[in-house]
């Protein structure tokens, strides 16, 4: 009973203070020995305490530029909320090749203090090692080293306004949002990686094996299964760009998984496994029709505890994906043209499949890897429970500029009609309604069920115009249709009540 009060301590100590390191210098040892190979060559890896500081991120990619001048390129997009500088990296080297455009983030959480470090690491290699360098020869990489810079200086998760910046990518409430998201819309990449840390000692951990458990893997691969991402596309992004990144991991010893997280449902522990959220970066980017990954590495709470494991961990996986997009440099570019000409039905909602399976994990008693069963809600087994038929386009209310302002920082192409207009569209009407009065990332999220009606309306010159057939079309209907889970509606961008008729409309002919 003493050993498991402690457990549990050090689970809540680490997960409410985010200061006491729950992990023993024995389990250190056995599973998560460090990777020394990692050159000292980023300001973290050159002291013995502490973490980059933005004075030194901003010294450190200056001095990139100084010593490649022809292959960097710094671009200063815009400024936190406490008004650090957000930078914003090119990196290629010049020649007349056909690039692949590919994006690397890291730092979106602030409290992930590998991740930052990884992303330097990552861009120093690719310049300075003579096994590495010829990669630029073929791609266009931009870097957003550290995208959350408030959140990182006070090792916090959240953004200074208190906002998750990754539950945030489709309501655009932060003005770093803003920034990071018309950053990567203008770039347009083709193969797109966010770089996390997670929580291996979790609060609901330890009520599982005899004292508590642990999660076992240095890295877990998120890759959206959101249906309204082409089917193509999605079976490339895992069959290709997350297996050859896993081959690599194992073949370094580096135990790997696709993503799994546990909640509780109905007082249960269930492992949730993979996403199809689009108010996240592995969905958002996805719904772009690009490559996509959110990246996980085991390391909140555990200071600089295997740290350059964690880096090394993350290297290896950049680097995996950018071989593999030049290897299959013709399917990708092919692939996501096929996923952009792809026409379907709608998917508003979906469910996730629910069964018995089993996780490996590490047991704390033991100090074993171990098997648990238990239930999963697998979103890679996700079936459709409201569909619609995809329209030609969307009108949208003159009124509605606020929406209109986020749909292009998303990279939505928008037009206005230049004379009064009469056409038939679907009208949504609200048929059921329920506003929460909890907030959520501070919204007061609404629930709807509309009912289309089919009218002749006259549409007045100015109105707004949004048709699917450009590029990220997949990502207007999941912030137009009003019951989709992230929609504008859904996060209260457009209040509404039962029986109104929404300001969006329906164009199928």
């Amino acid at each position: 009973m003493i050993k498991y009060s402690y457990i549990l301590f050090l689970f809540i100590s680490a997960s409410v203070f985010g200061q006491l390191n729950p992990q023993t210098k024995s389990i250190t040892k056995k599973f998560f020995p460090d990777f020394e190979e990692v050159k000292n060559v980023t300001p973290a890896l050159k002291k013995k305490k502490g973490y980059t500081s933005d004075k030194e991120l901003y010294a450190f990619i200056d001095d990139l530029k100084k010593n490649h001048p022809k292959k960097v390129q710094i671009t200063y997009i815009g400024e936190s909320q406490k008004g650090k500088k957000i930078p914003f990296v090119r990196m290629t080297n010049p020649n007349k090749k056909e690039k692949i455009k590919v994006f690397f983030q890291g730092g979106l959480h602030g409290n992930e203090m590998a991740s930052p470090e990884g992303v330097l690491y990552i861009m120093y290699q690719l310049l300075n090692d003579e096994n590495y360098k010829h990669l630029l020869d073929d791609i266009d990489l931009a870097v957003i080293p550290m995208a959350n810079i408030d959140g990182y200086l006070k090792k916090d998760r959240y953004a200074a306004n208190g906002l998750d910046l990754n539950r945030d990518q489709t309501k655009l409430m932060a003005k770093e949002s803003v920034i990071l998201k018309q950053a990567f819309s203008d770039f347009t990449p083709e193969v797109a990686v966010d770089f996390h840390e997670y929580t291996a000692y979790r609060k609901d951990f330890a009520k599982l094996g005899n004292f508590g458990v642990a999660n076992i893997f240095d890295v877990m691969f998120l890759y959206s299964a959101n249906l309204n991402i082409p089917e193509n596309l999605r079976e490339f992004t895992q069959k290709v760009f997350v297996k050859n990144a896993s081959d690599v991991l194992t073949e370094n010893k580096l135990r790997n998984h696709p993503y799994i997280s546990s909640s509780k449902y109905k007082g249960d522990i269930h492992f949730k496994q993979g996403s199809i959220s689009a108010r996240s970066s592995a969905t958002n980017y996805a719904l772009t029709n690009a490559v996509s990954s959110l990246i996980e590495i085991r390391g909140v709470n555990l200071g600089r505890t295997s740290f350059k494991r964690r880096i090394q961990s993350m290297f290896l996986v950049a680097i995996s994906y950018l071989k593999t997009a030049i290897k299959h440099k013709k399917e990708l570019k092919s692939t996501i043209q096929k996923a952009i000409d792809t026409q379907k039905e709608i998917v508003v909602n979906s469910k996730r499949r629910v069964y018995k399976g089993k996780v490996k994990v590490l047991d704390l008693d033991t100090e074993e890897i171990i098997e648990l069963e238990v239930i999963k809600r697998d979103a890679w087994l996700s079936s459709a429970t409201l569909t619609r038929p995809t329209p030609k386009a969307y009108l949208i209310d003159a009124n509605q500029q606020k929406i209109i302002a986020k749909l292009k920082v998303l990279g939505v192409k928008v037009t206005t009609l230049d004379e009064d207009t009469e056409t038939e569209v679907e009208a949504y009407k609200i048929i059921a309604y329920k506003r929460n009065s909890k907030k959520y990332e501070q919204m007061n999220l609404q629930k709807v069920k509309t009912e289309l009606h089919t009218l002749n309306k006259n549409f007045p010159k100015g109105t707004f115009k949004v048709s699917l057939d450009q590029k990220n079309a997949n990502l207007v209907v999941e912030v137009l249709e009003p019951e989709a889970p992230n929609s504008f509606v859904t996060f209260g961008l457009i209040r509404t009540k039962k029986d109104a008729i929404l300001p969006i409309y329906r164009i199928l002919k």
